[in-house]
């Protein structure tokens, strides 16, 4: 696998996943990424062009896409709308991007014959109560309970459909909650990071006891690497790193960590049909695979992550007046 096409390269997880693979192989890297709003050019910023490069483009523009995959050794697909609010006040782009963008790259690489890996989410899974002693496994009914997870459920069917019908070498992995660095600031961690930096209060769905499973972005990169490599092909691995944590909690310690009062939050409407709780077993993926988390202390990845935006604000704050403003006229 001498060349690997990554989709989504320049959002949170692709990007991370990039830097992972240049910094720890010899494999050049060709990212495909539309640059929506959820993108950003540099998080790609000083990489070496020797073995890198990026294409703006659409994962549903089947010329582009078949053109790219015929020369690549392998493609990890991680591009995707992926959030649940915007799922939820207009549902069409996660139809179109992660399931019509997902079926065009799979006709190409059946065309090329060329290896797979399709990166999903936990939510597919739909949630489990608090109190619920279960997680996840590789065998839990697929469940989602929002457009945003809905439509990736069905990509990973199309996955699974075309290794069945039509042979394709692909694998998929399942991955719990994602922190790091580059991660956009809409998202809950960042979100709460940035409006200490700020100066605004943070914003808290709810009560706050939804849970769920943090993986350091880093780790993610390592284990997709991992299945990448030795993947039984037509499986699906779950990542996780045992990280359960409710939101409020979450938050509590990110204020902490920011020399702030673990009660200096508001309170504001949930969101509608928020899941309870998400839980992942990866233990295949650590007996089978040999893959082991590096950040297994939740606190000390947090501290690492808001280091990572203290040093970074010309990345997120010419975004940060916009994503506010919108989550205000939503009363968020």
């Amino acid at each position: 696998m001498g060349k690997i096409l990554v989709t989504g390269g320049a959002g949170f997880i692709g990007s991370n996943f990039v830097h992972y693979l240049l910094e720890t192989t010899n494999h050049s890297v060709v990212v495909l990424d539309k640059m929506t709003y959820a993108a950003n050019e540099m998080s790609l910023a000083g990489l070496d062009s020797n073995r890198f490069a990026l294409v703006k483009g659409d994962i549903a523009d089947r010329d582009l896409v078949d053109s790219l995959v015929a020369d690549v050794d392998a493609v990890v697909h991680y591009a995707a709308e992926s959030h649940n609010d915007n799922s939820l006040a207009d549902p069409s782009p996660f139809v179109q991007t992660n399931l019509v963008g997902t079926f065009t790259l799979l006709e190409a690489v059946r065309a090329h014959r060329v290896r797979f890996h399709h990166i999903s989410t936990d939510e597919v899974f739909g949630d489990l109560a608090l109190d619920d002693p279960a997680k996840f496994t590789e065998t839990t009914p697929y469940n989602p309970s929002s457009p945003y997870s809905s439509t990736k459920a069905g990509s990973d069917l199309l996955v699974r459909a075309w290794v069945r019908s039509f042979g394709i070498e692909a694998t998929i992995s399942n991955c719990s909650n994602n922190y790091g660095p580059y991660q956009h600031i809409e998202k809950f961690i960042p979100r709460q990071i940035t409006n200490v930096l700020s100066g605004i209060r943070p914003k808290l769905y709810g009560r706050g006891l939804n849970v769920r499973d943090w993986i350091h972005a880093q780790d993610h990169s390592a284990a997709v690497l991992k299945i990448l490599e030795a993947g039984k092909i037509g499986e699906t691995y779950l990542i996780g790193a045992n990280g359960e944590v409710n939101n409020i909690t979450v938050l509590r310690t990110i204020l902490r960590l920011m020399g702030q009062s673990e009660d200096s939050f508001e309170h504001v409407a949930d969101r509608p049909g928020h899941d309870l709780r998400y839980a992942i077993d990866g233990s295949r993926l650590r007996q089978e695979l040999g893959w082991e988390p590096v950040f297994t202390d939740f606190e000390a990845g947090l501290a690492d992550t808001i280091s990572w935006y203290e040093t970074h604000r010309s990345w997120w704050e010419p975004l940060k007046a916009e994503v506010e403003a919108k989550y205000a006229k939503a009363g968020q």
